[in-house]
């Protein structure tokens, strides 16, 4: 070999290193769930790791190809498919896209009837294919650092868990949340009963309870007790709180400290500790994290990895089949 053949062979195998990893194909399915525009910025914003093929639905979104289900599974190396359809149609159309071999990303809250979630949920387990649903706390860096932190034991034994998620419901989304037998916590409290889960797992018991507010009689104000063998977890859920965005809160107390996280994606976490615990001192400080400006961008830079093969979903079947049925007890659906 002589010098500049050398030169050249290397320069290739160093650029070849260095090159990123070709873009993955994806494309949506539905607009229709209040997420839906909001997932397709994080993918068309991703561009180093997705290429958007299309979406379906009655509305389409700009430059970007209208298809029909049919012609969108048929696109050649498509590899995860979002989910974004009504909450009635989610369930049959995740499990059309495992049945065509595609990675899929399921908005919250996944199905209304248990059976066909949990019969979808396995299937994919059984293909090897991941369904990532759309609980977006799982991915705000307050809710890592207190997943870290029960893991590594910083709180001692978790006691309890006091959660609460709601709004002021405008009166369309009132009649949408009636118009759900779960009410508002079905829609809107999965994304903290989610994070219980997590971090408690499946309850023992769950008592659920709903006081409507308004005159309409929807479920505007509910409240769900998640009972396990030493721990309660208390999941509040009110569409009548004119300050519900600010005081969403996640707060989580164990024998040996307890962390706060208020607003939930504020980054904003005050934590209690009897010692000190990795870089945080003993007592109680308040920790400012950085929040992504993309809400569900590390969703999809998740998803990238897992359909490129280099890591598996933090959440698997039994843990989303365990949150679904926990959700459909704490709204009063399944009693």
């Amino acid at each position: 070999m002589t010098r500049r053949t050398f030169l050249s062979a290397a320069c290739a195998t160093t650029a070849l290193a260095n090159a990123s990893p070709p873009k993955l194909r994806i494309g949506q399915i539905g607009t229709e769930h209040a997420h839906a525009g909001g997932k397709m910025t994080a993918m068309r914003s991703l561009t180093d790791l997705w290429e958007v093929v299309g979406v379906t639905g009655p509305e389409g979104y700009q430059g970007l190809k209208s298809m029909t289900v049919e012609e969108l599974l048929a696109v050649p190396d498509l590899k995860a498919v979002a989910v974004e359809t009504t909450l009635e149609a989610s369930c049959p159309m995740a499990r059309r896209c495992i049945e065509a071999g595609m990675h899929v990303h399921l908005d919250k809250p996944g199905a209304v009837d248990h059976a066909e979630f949990k019969a979808m949920r396995l299937a994919a387990e059984q293909k090897g294919l991941t369904v990532q649903m759309g609980y977006m706390l799982r991915y705000n860096p307050a809710f890592e650092l207190l997943f870290q932190a029960v893991r590594d034991g910083w709180l001692g034994e978790i006691t309890e868990i006091d959660a609460a998620m709601g709004k002021l419901a405008d009166p369309g989304t009132r009649q949408k949340i009636g118009e759900l037998a779960g009410g508002g916590l079905f829609e809107l409290g999965c994304h903290v009963i989610d994070a219980a889960l997590t971090i408690l797992g499946k309850p023992a018991a769950v008592s659920a309870f709903a006081t409507p507010v308004g005159k309409d009689g929807v479920k505007d104000n509910q409240m769900a007790v998640l009972q396990y063998s030493k721990a309660t977890a208390i999941i509040r859920c009110n569409h009548a709180d004119p300050f519900g965005g600010p005081r969403r809160r996640f707060n989580v107390t164990g024998t040996e400290g307890t962390m706060e996280i208020v607003p939930l994606e504020s980054g904003k976490v005050n934590l209690s500790l009897t010692q000190a615990r990795g870089s945080y001192k003993k007592g109680t400080q308040t920790i400012q994290l950085d929040v992504p400006k993309g809400r569900y961008d590390r969703e999809f830079i998740d998803l990238a990895k897992i359909a490129r093969g280099e890591k598996k979903l933090a959440w698997n079947a039994a843990h989303d089949i365990a949150v679904h049925e926990t959700l459909l007890r704490a709204a009063g659906i399944w009693s």
